[in-house]
């Protein structure tokens, strides 16, 4: 039975980028090491850096005056390390959900922190609209896909101040505008590759700002001057990350992903408004595109874990919804094919005809 791998993170990965990395695994560039065992000081594992930062730039078309870091630590690492490098007094941020409740604390160590907005009041169903963002503030933070409830950000926001963008989920899932950001990052594992990288995109003159001493492996200029070198970075999910790369650029790139994205998740989403059993969790214009959310229909509750265990036997994995707030959750990355959403469909319509 073919697997429909829904899983929000670790998540679905192309074919392309697994085949090309199990390949490496045992034999990398012809040199009869694995990637796992060469250093990254070599010239194989240089060109493979320089290749995936050259990729993102092209992919993503950043301007000049950006650098591509890759380092460790995952995203809730540079909860801390935004405020680091860039709250000098005051910083503005959105919160949109649990990843914002994480970033929120995180620079509340290191300065004022004011919330422009909150959709806590509804259970994070809906982006917040109509905030101001303060002028005095030095920079305004917000999280674009949120994975636990399925909102999403789908427009590059105007700010007066510079904005700075968690991204985790929806890299490459769209076409973006760059240089309306001062600062973009993301843990790899949703949209580009194995857990254990983290990508950012900064702005260069936003840096050396601040006031306080920045330890070194926390201080962004450091990896931006040893092209991100300074220590062993994660090697084998920045090689994952390469191939994905290259999957995207020979698959259109990203207008095509988004163009693609946008048919898969309209397919699910009118199927949870037309099913009987069925509805969805978050306000419909902020419907995310990469985390769809829904629960049963409050008559039938009860068949909540019957549906779940239907599913599962036909081969949707990971469908079940975070554990804070239960129901279910397809996650419907750049890698899965509509065929997976559509057999999720099917599932859901035959569940139904034997319930409803």
């Amino acid at each position: 039975m073919k697997k429909h791998n829904f899983y929000a993170g670790p998540s679905i990965l192309p074919q392309f980028t697994i085949d090309n990395t199990a390949k490496a695994v045992r034999d990398f560039a012809g040199t009869g090491l694995s990637v796992m065992e060469i250093s990254h000081r070599s010239k194989e594992f240089v060109a493979v850096m320089s290749q995936a930062t050259e990729l993102f730039k092209e992919l993503l078309h950043i301007p000049a005056g950006y650098s591509v870091i890759f380092v460790g630590g995952g995203a809730s690492t540079q909860f801390a390390m935004v405020p680091f490098n860039l709250l000098n007094k005051k910083a503005a941020y959105l919160n949109t959900g649990a990843w914002s409740k994480k970033a929120i604390k995180e620079a509340k160590l290191f300065g004022e922190v004011e919330v422009v907005g909150s959709s806590e009041d509804k259970l994070f169903s809906y982006i917040p609209k109509g905030y101001t963002i303060p002028a005095d503030a030095d920079y305004f933070h917000i999280t674009t896909n949120n994975t636990i409830y399925g909102t999403e950000i789908r427009k590059d926001i105007d700010s007066p101040v510079p904005l700075v963008a968690d991204m985790s989920s929806d890299i490459f899932s769209r076409p973006l505008d760059v240089s309306k950001y001062a600062l973009i990052y993301g843990g790899a594992q949703k949209n580009l590759a194995p857990a254990g990288v983290t990508f950012a995109i900064v702005k260069d003159e936003i840096l050396g700002k601040v006031d306080r001493p920045i330890p070194t492996m926390l201080n962004y200029k450091t990896h931006i001057e040893k092209e991100s070198m300074f220590n062993t970075p994660p090697c084998l999910p920045v090689y994952a990350a390469l191939q994905t790369l290259i999957w995207l650029k020979d698959n259109g790139g990203i207008e095509a992903m988004e163009k693609k994205n946008i048919e898969k998740a309209t397919i699910l989403y009118d199927e949870i408004d037309r099913n009987k059993l069925f509805k969805g969790t978050v306000e419909i214009e902020d419907r995310s595109l990469m985390n769809i959310c829904f629960i049963m229909n409050e008559e039938y509750k009860e068949l909540e874990a019957e549906f779940y265990e239907f599913a599962t036997s036909r081969g949707m994995i990971g469908i079940k919804g975070h554990r804070s707030v239960g129901g279910f959750r397809a996650s419907t990355y750049n890698a899965l094919p509509k065929e997976s959403v559509q057999a999720l469909v099917d599932v859901m319509q035959e569940f139904e005809k034997n319930k409803a």
